[in-house]
């Protein structure tokens, strides 16, 4: 009850706001004629966090972060269906405006649902006015021509209703009544005009969502000859979310979850593969129920495990999609859990990858995927997660002694669907009372927090526990785990290490503890911790010239969610005067910014970062525009300059931006910085590991394959609206199914990688050389390099590949596996993904695969580290990666 209370109070609140700040723009501009682009943004960009700010009143700001960040990055400009299909019921269409406004909710959160409603009992009601009564079999509504026709006045009116609710709200909705939904009759002689999906059309879907709309469908099919079809919205909404893979399904019902038929509780989670069999035994699982779990399991059977689904109220959407609690019933596939008592019986190779990937200590480079092993084997010990791994928690337990989990690794997926408390759960039951530790900084801290019963924070971690409440029983503990080397010194004494006044930490993070404080004096604690390089949260402004092709769509839609950094204006001539679509803080039109727009804009500092997304050959003028205004500027300091082209690879004074090479610091420091190439980059990041084995006159080969959006794009037809277009250059039909390679020698990214590496060899001034073959295949995004490297000594396939592993050590973006790398790696991921090491059998001759996405790591995401570290903010703020 108080959950539907907030979130109706919270609803309430969006609507004042929206309407108010609606009212208050309008007002402004009646007033004003002459107001500013940028104070609109500006509107726009309070509404957007305002209404972010209102989420934290459901949950902590953590966690709403957290499943904010998680939701936005799972649309691609390639593919923007990711994120939610909601289906909604006939009895929820009679709450309109709370529908409404949970719809608007996510709108200006940046997130775009596929929305599709039945109208069950408004058909009902009108079929019964007219004297007919609906009739079923098998619960499925037989349709004549006269039911179809009050079917389809009754959908289109329906539907009508709710994109006008949306638009009163100023959230951009398009109707779609028809062609998404091909269909066959499901059996014309038994149900009439019923249809049975054979296809679903996702095109509608995604103009919509790039256009900057949300897609509000109804449940009407057509056959292939043109006929007019009901379709059960249900199915409807499953076989959508089988074409889209979203990450979210969510059926709106006025109940607000599925409930125990004999207590009537709420079931809160349900995990198919543990307990389908079960449930459906169960003597109150039956009709409707039993059909329900049997089409989610069916749905689910179909959809990567990272998906899951659903069944709210509209009142408690918000609660359910941006808190680790929920609100409604969440199902889920799941795993069985498991439980080990050695690494062996687990599969070394499997936790390895695991602690690689997850443990923060290793990706910080403090610790070591083998030391993190050595510590587990010390004490008897148990090893608890699902069978994917999607969280993993390891708890050391020797005999007599109080249980230390010493690792809980969750994936994304594990998180979200919230495996790790299954997990966590499973470990509760074996230990009645239980340690652990986690970074103050952790993104999931509340998590452990709503567990512990206990905690102490100092030197930047935390420590949790749960089953002691006696305040010196728990500093025995912690000393008992001190002197056996169980948990670091820095957690002692378990009081605080200053006087009050002086408390603090290197890293900015408070200390504090949730136990009493006692008179008594403490002994000097020690901390561990490293100081942390400071980073800035002041918001600052971007302009982007030239953001028409793929890489200024990526980068666009990665801005937007970004934390401080806000893309004010972007500049396109054949453009200008449309709204940018691919962006979704604020309200962005292009314009069409001329030499001297530029530097006045310079001089004037209405920026503090330029990224040029322009052809080669094309930025030069810009630049130099930067730097006649920088001159000017009163305060002397120039803004900083990203080129994402290849003018600026080999000039003197500009900084090349690949920070996983060629350090930080330099970035940091510099306000010219040169984007990398994106075959460059997997090159680069292939061969720089084996420098030290480099056959001097026997040069590396990079074999390279991308995808054709690296061909980039041209000139299309105007859209209806005239708005010009773009297209491939070079189109998947045009490769007829194969590839093409091409720039067979001197190809420019052979030069640059050669020249770069060169700068990490031991004599920089003997300069070595790169062979570079590329070609273009029929998949959108994402380049395979496989690299053929002589060898100047016999070396293993395991020495390469550790060689990997050191060389890139605590790296968030490189992912190393042990197989070769696919395109499901690398394909909409903002890291670079090696693996398949492999040697020649005379051992003269190693072979590795590397990937990236060609507009991400290989270009918008990359641009997005440069920007960050140059503008003094984390490397990877508004970049996922998980």
């Amino acid at each position: 009850m108080l959950a539907a209370t907030r979130a109706s109070t919270l609803s309430s609140r969006v609507a004042r706001i929206v309407a108010g700040q609606r009212q208050g723009a309008v007002s402004a501009v009646r007033r004003r004629g002459n107001l500013s682009t940028r104070s609109i943004q500006s509107v726009a960009q309070t509404d957007r966090d305002t209404i972010t700010r209102l989420l934290y009143s459901l949950g902590t700001k953590r966690e709403v972060e957290r499943h904010l960040r998680i939701f936005s990055s799972s649309s691609h400009p390639s593919q923007p269906a990711k994120f939610a299909v909601i289906k909604v019921g006939g009895a929820v269409l009679d709450q309109l405006d709370e529908l409404a406004l949970s719809l608007s909710f996510l709108y200006r959160v940046g997130l775009y649902p596929v929305v599709l409603h039945g109208a069950g009992p408004q058909m009902n009601d009108i079929l019964e006015s007219e004297g007919i009564v609906p009739d079923y079999i098998d619960g499925i509504r037989v349709t004549d021509a006269k039911t179809l026709q009050t079917a389809r006045r009754v959908f289109l009116e329906q539907n009508l209703k709710l994109v006008g609710a949306l638009e009163k709200l100023g959230t951009r909705a398009r109707p779609i009544t028809s062609g998404v939904f091909t269909a066959d009759y499901l059996d014309k002689d038994k149900y009439g005009l019923v249809g049975k999906i054979t296809r679903v059309d996702k095109r509608p879907l995604e103009a919509s969502i790039r256009a900057g709309a949300l897609p509000i469908l109804t449940s009407l099919a057509e056959s292939p000859e043109g006929q007019i079809l009901n379709v059960n919205a249900d199915i409807a909404a499953g076989e959508l979310a089988k074409e889209l893979e979203p990450m979210k399904i969510v059926f709106l019902n006025d109940k607000g979850g599925m409930f125990h038929g004999i207590t009537g509780e709420k079931l809160d989670v349900i995990n198919l593969d543990e307990e389908y069999d079960q449930l459906l035994k169960e003597p109150w699982v039956k009709y409707g129920t039993k059909l329900k779990l049997r089409e989610f399991k069916e749905l689910l059977d179909h959809l990567p495990r990272s998906s899951s689904v659903a069944v709210i109220s509209a009142a408690n959407l918000q609660r359910e999609l941006f808190t680790d609690s929920g609100a409604g019933t969440l199902i889920r596939r799941g795993y069985k859990l498991f439980k080990h008592n050695s690494i062996e019986s687990l599969g070394a190779d499997r936790l390895r990858q695991v602690i690689h990937d997850r443990d923060p200590e290793v990706l910080a480079g403090l610790s070591s995927v083998t030391g993190v092993f050595n510590d587990i084997k010390k004490t008897p010990y148990t090893i608890y997660g699902d069978e994917p791994l999607d969280a993993v928690a390891i708890v050391t337990h020797p005999e007599g002694e109080t249980p230390v989990m010493t690792k809980l690794l969750a994936s994304r997926s594990g998180v979200l669907n919230s495996v790790i408390d299954n997990v966590f759960n499973a470990v509760k039951k074996d230990h009645r009372r239980l340690f652990w530790t986690a970074q103050a900084d952790d993104e999931n801290r509340a998590w452990h927090f709503e567990r512990a019963e206990g905690s102490f924070t100092r030197a930047g971690k935390s420590l949790f526990w749960y089953g002691v409440q006696d305040v010196a029983e728990v500093e025995k503990i912690v000393k008992g785990f001190d002197e056996k080397g169980r948990i670091e010194r820095s957690y002692l004494p378990v009081g605080p290490s200053a006087p009050p006044h002086r408390i603090g930490t290197a890293n900015g993070v408070r200390p504090y503890s949730t136990l009493a404080r006692r008179n008594t004096p403490f002994s000097r604690g020690y901390a561990t911790a490293a100081t942390s390089q400071p980073t800035s949260t002041e918001p600052k402004r971007l302009a982007l010239i030239g953001a028409r092709g793929y890489t200024g769509q990526g980068l666009t839609s990665l801005l937007s969610g970004h934390p401080f950094l806000d893309l004010t204006h972007v500049s396109s001539r054949q453009l200008a005067g449309y709204p940018l679509q691919s962006y979704t803080k604020s309200s962005v039109t292009y314009s069409d910014l001329s030499v001297e727009d530029v530097e006045r804009m310079e001089k004037d500092g209405e920026v503090d970062a330029w990224v040029m997304a322009l052809p080669n050959g094309v930025c030069k003028p810009f630049v130099d525009a930067v730097d006649r205004g920088a001159k000017e500027r009163v305060s002397g300091e120039s803004s900083v300059v990203v080129d994402l082209g290849a003018d600026y690879r080999f000039e003197a004074g500009w900084t090349y931006g690949l920070p996983e090479l060629y350090g930080r610091s330099a970035i940091r420091t510099s306000k010219r910085i040169s984007n990398p190439g994106c075959y460059a980059t997997s090159s680069q990041l292939l061969i720089a590991p084996l420098l030290k084995y480099l056959n001097w006159g026997a040069w590396p080969t990079v074999f390279g394959v991308s995808g054709y959006s690296g061909a980039g794009t041209v000139a299309g037809s105007n859209d209806p609206d005239g708005r010009p277009t773009t297209v491939p250059k070079v189109t998947p039909e045009s490769l007829a199914g194969g590839f093409r390679p091409y720039s067979l020698t001197d190809h420019i990214h052979e030069r640059e990688a050669g020249r770069h590496l060169s700068s990490l060899l031991a004599d920089p001034a003997s300069p070595m050389k790169v062979a570079f073959i590329p070609s273009v295949a029929p998949w959108f995004s994402g380049i395979i390099s496989t690299l053929s490297m002589p060898l100047s000594e016999k070396v293993s396939a395991r020495d390469i590949k550790a060689l990997y592993e050191e060389k890139y050590a605590g790296e968030k973006l490189i992912h190393i596996k042990a197989g070769v790398p696919g395109l499901q790696d690398i394909e909409n991921k903002h890291g670079w993904t090696v693996g398949g090491f492999q040697v020649h059998s005379e051992g003269d001759r190693a072979v590795v695969v590397g990937g990236l996405d060609n507009l991400l790591k290989g270009a918008a995401t990359q641009c997005l580290q440069n920007l960050n570290l140059a503008l003094g903010y984390d490397e990877y703020a508004g970049i996922p990666t998980e």
